[in-house]
């Protein structure tokens, strides 16, 4: 893929321009290098904000105010969850520095997401036929919307029930619950980085469509070989609870029965589809 990629951009410039491949390593450096500027700069304004970001971000899942469980409670009683009285704590002296530090940095990914996708694309989109750049018009768009809407999905649905689940579940009542700081972090994270990933199931097939590369007749024919992939990525990124599990493979299954749309539309005419 990448001698592909170096040999079509050394196709699209002038002869007397061509780029050896030192002059794509130090391109790809520029680009890696703006984008982790980006990053750099979106999480230091992150750092600065640390009452606002800690409290009522990062820590909003354990309030028992916070918008998730009210919307639920407000529906039934029957649908009403709650984070309980759970307490936090570190271990070490650093810790709450380093989770700071976590934090600011995985914040200001999400925030910096499209200029470094924007960044990557502009070093990827020269290697690309004029087939393969038609074909992914709108790509920047399409594939942060759907990755914000994975972070959302994990931060506002998710967490909370995830959370609301192992808050509530108690092997002794001679056990009080708490959680060290930097778990409930790492799990938080686990929570949006991982489905906003997943996320991008439908981009990864309207692009493989678009190529003709995968057609809806083999997704149709792999759709139970889907489903058990779907329910072990499920139970990877949540904890081991079936709540949790359930709330993320039902979305996932939907974004798997649209992504069979996407490829029927986009799948060329011409091909003849895999079965």
């Amino acid at each position: 893929m990448l001698a592909r990629l170096f040999r079509n951009k050394v196709q699209t410039i002038p002869a007397d321009q061509e780029m050896s491949f030192l002059d794509h390593i130090d391109a790809l450096r520029g680009h890696l290098f703006r984008s982790a500027a980006y990053i750099c700069i979106a999480a230091v304004v992150v750092f600065t904000q640390k009452k606002f970001v800690i409290d009522t971000v990062v820590l909003g899942p354990v309030h028992e105010d916070f918008v998730t469980y009210r919307f639920f409670c407000n529906l039934s009683e029957l649908t009403c969850i709650s984070p309980g009285n759970i307490k936090l704590f570190t271990r070490e002296l650093s810790e709450q520095l380093i989770i700071h530090l976590k934090v600011s940095f995985f914040i200001g990914l999400i925030l910096a997401f499209p200029l470094v996708f924007w960044e990557f694309w502009r070093f990827v989109k020269p290697g690309l036929y004029d087939k393969e750049v038609k074909a992914t018009t709108g790509v920047i768009f399409w594939c942060t919307l759907l990755f914000i809407s994975g972070v959302l999905f994990g931060y506002y649905i998710l967490a909370p029930f995830s959370i609301a689940f192992l808050a509530s579940y108690n092997v002794s009542d001679l056990v009080e619950s708490s959680a060290s700081l930097s778990s409930y972090v790492d799990s938080m994270t686990m929570y949006t980085m991982a489905t906003g990933l997943v996320f991008e199931l439908p981009l990864v097939v309207y692009f493989l469509a678009k190529l003709g590369i995968m057609g809806p007749g083999f997704m149709r024919t792999y759709r139970r070989h889907a489903i058990v992939v779907i329910a072990i990525v499920a139970a990877i990124i949540t904890p081991p609870d079936v709540t949790s599990m359930l709330v993320v493979t039902f979305p996932l299954l939907l974004l798997y029965e649209l992504s069979i749309y996407v490829a029927a539309y986009n799948y060329p005419k011409e091909a003849k589809p895999l079965t």
